[in-house]
């Protein structure tokens, strides 16, 4: 269950990732904007991820950060991983993140890796398949990591408690 936080309580980092101009042709020649990807996240399970387009970079930047900011989302770990294997997919866009033992790293390229940086990951195992588009990488990577739950959710949903959880 994805829970919405408040931004102003939480010491916010910020990481752009993608950058791309883009050009409306009109009747003069092409007219110039740039869209941006940021994420925001406070290093211990809180992530954003925002999208803005404007006529200069800064001010793209600025809207995708203030975007990011307002949809903030708690992402379940266990001390500096994720608890388990999960899968993302948006579009043609497919991540498989794994945790990793202590020491590893984040082992990730490009938007999964930013994202990780930001949740607070330290260790973790990274796949992207298919489409290397950033959007559909960071949406990807984003409905993985909604998709975690913690091991008391899982553990009470089966009627177990969590030391039957783990053992079987």
């Amino acid at each position: 269950m994805v829970d919405k936080v408040n931004p102003h309580e939480l010491e916010l980092k910020e990481k752009v990732v993608h950058i791309n101009r883009v050009a409306k042709v009109v009747k003069g020649g092409r007219r110039f904007s740039f869209s941006a990807i940021v994420v925001v996240g406070d290093g211990n399970g809180h992530i954003g991820v925002g999208h803005g387009k404007a006529n200069e970079v800064i001010n793209a930047i600025s809207k995708a950060t203030e975007k990011a900011k307002k949809e903030i989302i708690r992402i379940n770990l266990v001390g500096n991983t994720i608890p388990y294997v999960i899968y993302g997919k948006y579009g043609a866009g497919k991540v498989i993140l794994k945790p990793a033992s202590p020491g590893t790293g984040v082992i990730a390229g490009g938007p999964v890796r930013a994202i990780c940086e930001v949740v607070g990951i330290k260790d973790i195992l990274t796949k992207v398949i298919g489409s290397q588009n950033p959007h559909n990488i960071v949406k990807a990577t984003m409905t993985a990591l909604e998709a975690l739950e913690d091991p008391g959710t899982i553990a009470r949903r089966r009627g177990l408690t969590l030391a039957e959880l783990f053992r079987g």
